[in-house]
């Protein structure tokens, strides 16, 4: 093998560390959840796209530069989503579940600072509502 086929053999894996997110550990009530943070435009344009599996309790934490009304889409993302919007203050908004490949949008009802993605019915099904507060964004701004 040469040293320029070796290379091409590892350009995948070093494409996958440039992409690499940092990831923070939230917690909603009793459950640890490990996000990955998008903060800036790039990051949070792409979001999950492509993506075609989640690890359990792993999702994707949109922080965005001030609190607005944020809008999420599912157009190139395989995986069936529930997103959490979120305030300043970590309280849950409103949570939308969403189709993959769909570029129907699904809206905070008020401005939100954060959007955190879930796998579909990860919130329902351990009872996290409108109302209750996440842990752990703090380290995130």
């Amino acid at each position: 093998m040469t040293r320029f086929s070796a290379l091409l053999l590892a350009l995948p894996a070093v494409a996958a560390l440039a992409q690499a997110l940092p990831v923070t550990e939230l917690r909603a009530g009793m459950h640890l959840i490990r996000a990955e943070v998008a903060a800036d435009f790039s990051t949070r344009a792409r979001g999950l796209m492509h993506r075609k599996e989640l690890a359990p309790n792993t999702g994707m934490l949109f922080v965005f530069d001030g609190p607005s009304q944020q809008c999420m889409w599912m157009k190139n993302t395989y995986i069936p989503l529930s997103v959490a919007f979120l305030d300043e203050q970590g309280t849950i908004i409103n949570i939308a579940d969403m189709q993959p490949h769909s570029e129907q949008t699904h809206c905070s009802a008020r401005p939100a600072l954060y959007a955190l993605e879930m796998t579909r019915g990860w919130f329902a099904e351990r009872n996290i509502k409108p109302g209750m507060k996440l842990g752990g964004l703090e380290k995130t701004r």
